[in-house]
């Protein structure tokens, strides 16, 4: 079994969800002041980090980050960092969930309840977060080969449609020499983090190999520049400042006259919601499985003690998530852009502790 292939997938997974969370607004913030060579930019940083951290967690096949870390790390220390990079991995699935409900009320259904919308999702994202790791990735991939078409579709039939003004990208392209931004670089690396969701599936993923890494650049390049110029191509340069979910209302403008559901939004709206879905399942999997396993003990635990263990871990993390159910829109946004920092740091950090894991690794073999 090519098990790099999972590699690309949760790199896929990101890069693609990139178009709901706050990356193309923070780009389009930007469009007048360095996006697009942020975006390039972005490009190089994001395949580096994504080919060295892939490269050294392969030097300890079957281990997951804490495994690596208790190998050179003292216990005191290995803890807190361990509960540091959960709760990114707890943040990241709160913000995308977050994003969704707010989109379920504006675009779909405007008449439920926030908190019945929330609970709905949470209840489906528990129920399969506490799944092993090798199912948690076989239904990514699933869900992932069912939707890639529909998302694929959306694009292409943006592209095509007349009211596409290429005038539009023609102009903000003239705006390309400005120097790159640091938000908008942060954002746009966001789109290249699937990687990161090795911490934990290293262990089962034991022959995972870093190849072809110019398919991750191209990829994600891609993705990032359709991200930016097909709401502009819609909306104008100045027009798509109007709009907060910038693709949900590029779809809602695109009408399917030759299929049995007139409106392109319900379309996107549900490729989205099974991505975001998968999305945080992966996340607060990869969170849970840090923090359950501070708790480790030499001996095989009950399926009963692990179940509760894996179940009060995700009532934190949804609890969490009512928590910031009270943030208003700005709020969302400005607590988004915190974390896209934060993440950014937070794989650096991580990259940095690997290399050390490694040198300690090293010198022990030669000692």
């Amino acid at each position: 079994m090519n098990q790099s292939r999972y590699l690309y997938w949760m790199f896929l997974m990101n890069s693609l969800l990139n178009i709901l969370n706050f990356v193309p607004r923070e780009l389009m913030d930007a469009r007048f002041k360095g996006a697009q060579t942020s975006i390039l930019v972005a490009t190089v940083l994001g395949t580096v980090f994504l080919s060295v951290f892939t490269l050294l967690i392969a030097k300890f096949p079957g281990k997951s980050i804490q495994d690596i870390l208790e190998t050179a790390l003292p216990k005191w220390l290995t803890i807190p960092l361990i509960i540091i990079f959960a709760s990114l991995w707890c943040v990241a699935g709160l913000v995308t969930l977050l994003s969704f409900v707010d989109i379920t009320l504006r675009f779909v259904s405007p008449d439920t309840g926030p908190y019945l919308v929330i609970l709905s999702f949470l209840v489906l994202v528990c129920f399969c977060a506490r799944m092993d790791s090798l199912s948690v990735l076989y239904g990514m991939e699933m869900m992932l080969a069912i939707i890639l078409p529909l998302i694929l579709y959306a694009i292409i039939k943006a592209l095509i449609n007349p009211d596409f003004s290429w005038d539009s990208v023609l102009q903000i392209i003239t705006y390309s020499a400005h120097a790159p931004d640091l938000k908008s670089i942060a954002a746009a690396t966001f789109s290249f983090s699937g990687y990161f969701n090795l911490a934990v599936f290293n262990r089962v993923l034991p022959k995972i190999k870093m190849k072809h890494s110019w398919i991750y650049a191209v990829s994600g390049l891609a993705v990032l520049l359709l991200t930016f110029y097909v709401p502009i191509g819609y909306f104008g340069t100045i027009g798509v400042e109007r709009h907060v979910y910038t693709w949900f209302s590029t779809a809602d403008s695109i009408r399917i006259n030759t299929f049995i559901i007139e409106r392109m939004l319900f379309v996107f709206y549900f490729a989205y919601l099974t991505l975001s879905l998968v999305s945080v399942t992966v996340h607060w999997h990869v969170g849970k499985e840090l923090l359950t396993g501070l708790f480790r003990s030499r001996k095989q635990a009950k399926a009963r003690t692990k179940l509760w263990k894996d179940l009060s871990v995700l009532v934190l993390f949804s609890g969490i998530t009512f928590a910031f159910m009270g943030l208003d829109q700005y709020q969302l946004n400005q607590f988004g852009v915190v974390f896209l920092y934060a993440r950014w740091a937070g794989e650096l950090f991580m990259i940095m502790l690997l290399f050390y894991c490694y040198a300690v690794a090293y010198r022990r073999r030669n000692a």
